[in-house]
């Protein structure tokens, strides 16, 4: 039996009805057509202060196919430095009936996994969530909350204290900053102790919870003849970054801080986490979860790029000489 040559024109439209199935773009299910995700933002910081945070969320998101006003509605929550607001803003996001929440730091994420247990949680950064018990482990948290966590073993704290020594070889008294009322902060003492014995350096935590104790935090450890100043991170201390640069220009301390724009604004070094892939490493599980993955099965990673920045005009301001092994460390100099 003889084969038949089929048409050349009715080929051609199947062909053309074949080639437009495989590049013609097929909802996912786990994308229901016309569904737009509400993603609830929780932050102790301030919104003026965050627009890092927000538009490195946003590109990230829309990188990943997320794009507001299509297929997801961000809501955006900052405590502006309030820690007591936070419960009451985490509260209005499940009232809200959002379908995830991004949160940092501790205080926040807290706050969101008190208001409910069933949203998914992303951390952004959290020091130690076994130990505040956000989750059951690392590796299977168990719960409604993942994410990242600042450091998990925590040597990040013992690496910024080397590398202010490093940069400040006649430091022997060490005066740390701390937000009391973040849950993560005393968390990293031990790590702290443990690091300036082996140094040989003497330190003395101060507490801060408010602008307000910024003046006196200041005059304590000038009394005690700090040679250098830690700024553990906290939003607290990012939103107020100009103040804290301008104290400590003026008494003459070096500091040492766990966020860029802390020594953008003045600040002598900083090492910590890359901010901007950070929070796309925070996007990729936003996007995972809304796919459908359970963030109980979803394992705690860490940030794994970290940055070292040296603000030279501050150091000449302060009369410090940054020693070249240092400079040729920094991923960045500021001039």
């Amino acid at each position: 039996m003889r084969a038949t040559t089929p048409n050349p024109k009715r080929r051609r439209r199947i062909l053309l009805a074949a080639a437009t199935w495989l590049v013609a773009p097929r909802p996912s299910r786990a994308q229901p057509a016309g569904k737009v995700y509400r993603v609830g933002v929780l932050s102790s910081g301030a919104e003026t202060a965050s627009q890092n945070l927000v538009a490195t969320l946003r590109d990230g998101l829309r990188e990943l196919g997320w794009v507001e006003s299509r297929n997801i509605a961000i809501e955006w929550r900052f405590a502006e430095g309030r820690n007591e607001r936070l419960p009451g803003l985490a509260a209005g996001l499940v009232r809200d009936n959002v379908d995830l929440i991004v949160a940092q730091p501790a205080s926040a994420v807290l706050a969101a996994k008190k208001a409910t247990s069933t949203v998914p949680i992303v951390m952004a950064a959290v020091v130690d969530p076994v130990g505040l018990g956000l989750v059951a482990s690392l590796s299977r948290p168990g719960g409604n909350v993942t994410g990242l966590a600042y450091s998990v073993d925590l040597d990040i704290f013992a690496k910024q204290l080397q590398l202010l020594k490093d940069a400040v070889p006649t430091a022997r008294r060490v005066a740390v900053f701390y937000n009391a009322a973040n849950p993560s902060a005393t968390q990293a003492f031990g790590t702290f102790d443990a690091a300036a014995q082996s140094m040989g350096i003497a330190l003395r935590y101060v507490e801060v919870r408010s602008p307000a104790d910024f003046e006196g935090a200041f005059a304590t450890i000038v009394r005690g003849r700090a040679d250098a100043v830690l700024v553990m991170g906290d939003p607290l201390f990012g939103l107020h970054a100009a103040r804290l640069a301008e104290l400590s220009t003026k008494h003459r301390l070096p500091t040492m801080h766990a966020v860029r724009a802390n020594v953008d604004a003045g600040g002598l070094i900083m090492y910590g986490p890359n901010i901007v892939f950070m929070i796309r490493q925070t996007a990729a599980y936003v996007d995972r979860i809304l796919k459908g993955a359970s963030p109980s099965a979803l394992a705690v990673e860490h940030p794994t790029r970290f940055m070292l920045v040296v603000n030279q005009k501050t150091a000449r301001a302060l009369g410090v000489t940054i020693p070249p092994a240092v400079l040729l460390r920094a991923d960045q100099v500021i001039e």
